[in-house]
């Protein structure tokens, strides 16, 4: 037996990835020359599909998954759940002589129809309206899906209304990435450097922070089970504090288990690149190479449920929730984002000598004119109940949105307000002090882990989004605020200079409009420390908006400025606007409202009865050490203290149980009152539960404490 080298072990990784992709290299070897040609432009152009050519591509698409191993197809789409659905059909129909034929289509290759009734659609449909279609998205190529004992041929699509309304996340996606790109194509216009470039995309990388625990342990939760959240769970004595979690050696259980992840994901043609351990105790990262946006909205979704399906395998339960565990660090996602020409030149590249890069500096202006604008929207497009638990925390970015910069784009910006741009900082090198060592680089400016909205080198990281969050919703909104930015910078140098202006006359254009902005919209960039109070005084000071949580987010959106944006750049209509908007309402209160019942249930069959049994073991060892002449003041003092406190855990219990209670049609007035009533009751609640936990006998909790599930290797 022949011992694989390094080499075979990365030659099958290569052999591995994209196996299960009907890429363009599976394309134009399967597909004639010219429907291959037709394709491409519908893919990188834009053109519109022809149904002929659908039709031959639906024919080779059949065949490579038959022989792959394939039995059934369904359109994946992604509905507003902020998950993923799929409705399987079989590649055979019978023959009528007692056998079965392979059968698809090009129309079924283009569209399907699933019911539509039973998605949420914030009032685009009524509940009895069932009809809805989905439509092939020919960007994202179709794949494999193995199960245990299947292959299905899955079908990238998007979802729509039979009125034609938006019921998914990944139009509103292609409708801002289409506004982005006609903008930005007025920008290369200007300075010339459009030649050959027919779009302009915005790519992503988000990185998926995630826990992993005992599996079996995680059934013993039914908090967890639930809600994805730990309702109750005192502090163990050793959290994160010694700092020891991160980037520490990965045990060999989960490292296992990624392995496999990443094994899945590569067939699937997703270019995850890094691994390690987070900040927190069984806290995981895993970080993909960037992709134009839908593509990487897409991979982001395939990766959540990867991991979600390969983790039991290994006796692990992968947790996606922002804030399962209390007192320790949450999860987020943090969304590198830029935008490159079709020609593969990133936009948001300074280059080497970045004061004289005029181009590269209105794009930057434009990110931090829409970054400050529209505040607001980018609040709003990561608001929910789990990440309220995050933003603000000292642990993700504070609900204040911010642009750190870093000293060099720093610096130049200074100079583009006094107008004269004269020099690039440089970074210079770092000298270890040690022969044996080289030299190293070094960058011209420090990153700020607190900010959440930062520039990385060449692209923006926006910190803020939420782990179990879809990032096509961000990425929307990111699109469109830059896309009115950008148009009112095209708009801007057009009127100064002149749609085809000469260089003197670009470069005094361009210097006067950086200067307006650079004054205008400075206020939103922050190199400090955004957790600091200090700088929430600053913030109020400078008049940006500090949306603290969910309810107070929902409530900016509702303006009407908002969905006239989206509306003047032809992303949403007013009435997919305002779906949204009370989808997010109604989500809010579901899954608060499933929490606290869940927590009363919790307290009441579990808790309870456990602290009332070690109540009585406590009084009968009382009783008897008493009966046998020996006084126990203090163990007596510590019986009424306990008793007092099963008392107040009782309290605050009926008190939840009552305010959850509440009912209202409105869903504003029903989200503010889960705000203010109902989240304290919890807080409440949870306080006197987890005090119960560190005096009842380990023997008698009946929940696996969070030493146990965040240790257990």
């Amino acid at each position: 037996m022949t011992t694989p080298t390094a080499s075979s072990a990365l030659e099958a990784v290569d052999t591995l990835y994209s196996r299960d992709v009907f890429s363009r290299a599976v394309m134009r070897q399967r597909l004639p020359k010219d429907v291959f040609k037709r394709l491409v432009r519908t893919i990188d152009l834009g053109d519109p599909l022809d149904h002929s050519v659908a039709d031959v591509v639906a024919n080779a698409m059949k065949d490579w998954a038959i022989e792959n191993g394939a039995s059934h197809f369904t359109h994946w789409f992604q509905p507003l759940t902020g998950s993923t659905a799929e409705k399987h059909d079989s590649l055979i129909s019978p023959d009528g002589q007692g056998g079965v034929i392979f059968n698809f289509s090009g129309s079924d290759l283009v569209q399907g129809e699933p019911d539509a009734s039973s998605f949420p659609s914030g009032g685009l449909r009524a509940t009895f309206e069932a009809r809805g279609y989905t439509a092939w998205d020919a960007t994202c190529p179709a794949f494999l899906m193995r199960g245990t004992k299947s292959v299905t041929l899955v079908i990238p699509t998007a979802f729509v209304s039979w009125t034609g309304e938006a019921l998914d996340t990944k139009i509103p996606l292609l409708r801002s990435m289409e506004a982005l790109s006609r903008q930005a194509m007025r920008i290369l216009k200007l300075f010339g450097t459009d030649q050959g470039v027919s779009r302009v995309f915005t790519t992503v990388g988000p990185e998926q922070e995630y826990f992993l625990i005992d599996r079996e342990l995680f059934f013993q939760r039914p908090d967890l089970v639930v809600c994805q959240r730990t309702l109750f769970g005192a502090r163990p004595p050793k959290g994160q504090q010694l700092e020891d979690q991160y980037f520490g050696t990965i045990p060999t259980r989960v490292l296992a288990c990624m392995a496999e992840v990443e094994r899945e994901l590569w067939a699937l043609g997703v270019p995850v690149k890094t691994r390690h351990n987070e900040v927190a105790p069984a806290q995981y990262e895993i970080a993909p190479i960037f992709e134009i946006s839908q593509l990487g909205s897409d991979h982001q979704m395939m990766t959540m449920e990867t991991l979600r399906r390969v983790a039991p395998r290994h006796g692990l339960a992968a947790i996606l929730h922002e804030k399962p565990f209390a007192g320790i660090n949450g999860s987020g996602k943090h969304n590198n984002w830029s935008m490159s020409t079709d020609q593969g030149h990133n936009l948001l590249d300074p280059q080497d000598d970045t004061h004289t890069n005029l181009q590269f500096l209105v794009f930057l202006t434009a990110v931090i004119r829409a970054v400050d604008i529209h505040a607001e929207l980018l609040r709003g497009s990561i608001a929910s109940a789990p990440n309220d638990h995050r933003l603000g925390a000292n642990e993700a970015p504070p609900a204040i949105i911010s642009i750190f910069l870093g000293d060099m784009l720093q610096d130049i910006l200074n100079q583009v307000e006094k107008g004269q741009l004269r020099r690039t900082l440089r970074g210079g090198v770092i000298d270890l002090g040690a022969r044996t060592l080289p030299t190293l680089p070094r960058h011209s400016g420090d990153r700020n882990r607190t900010s959440p909205f930062a520039f990385t080198g060449n692209k923006f990281e926006f910190r803020a989004v939420g782990s179990s969050q879809s990032i096509a919703w961000p990425n929307t909104v990111l699109n469109t605020i830059v896309a009115e930015s950008l148009d009112y910078m095209a708009t801007e140098l057009e009127r100064s200079a002149g749609k085809a202006p000469t260089p003197a006359r670009l470069v005094s254009a361009t210097m006067a409009l950086l200067r307006k902005v650079v004054r205008a919209h400075k206020r939103v960039i922050f190199g400090g420390d955004n957790y600091a109070e200090a700088w929430h005084r600053e913030a109020e000071k400078r008049g940006l908006p500090h949306l603290r949580d969910t309810v107070d987010s929902l409530a900016a959106l509702r303006a009407r400025k908002h969905p006239d944006l989206f509306k003047k750049y032809a992303v949403l209509t007013k009435a997919e606007f305002d779906s949204r908007l009370t989808i997010t309402y109604e989500k809010y209160v579901k899954e608060l409202t499933i929490e606290a019942e869940s927590m009363a249930s919790l307290a009441r069959t579990r808790i309870l009865p456990a602290a009332l049994t070690h109540q009585h073991r406590v009084a009968e060892t009382v009783a008897a050490t008493e009966a046998a002449g020996v006084k126990c003041h203090d163990t007596v003092a510590a019986l009424g203290e306990f008793v007092n406190l099963v008392a107040r855990f009782r309290e605050a219990l009926a008190v939840l149980e009552k305010v959850v209670g509440h009912h209202d049609g409105d869903p504003v007035k029903h989200a503010t009152w889960i705000r203010d009533k109902v989240k304290p009751a919890m807080a409440d609640l949870r306080t006197y539960g987890d005090s119960l936990e560190t005096c009842v006998a380990a023997d008698l909790w009946p929940l696996p404490t969070y030493e146990k599930m965040l240790f257990l290797k």
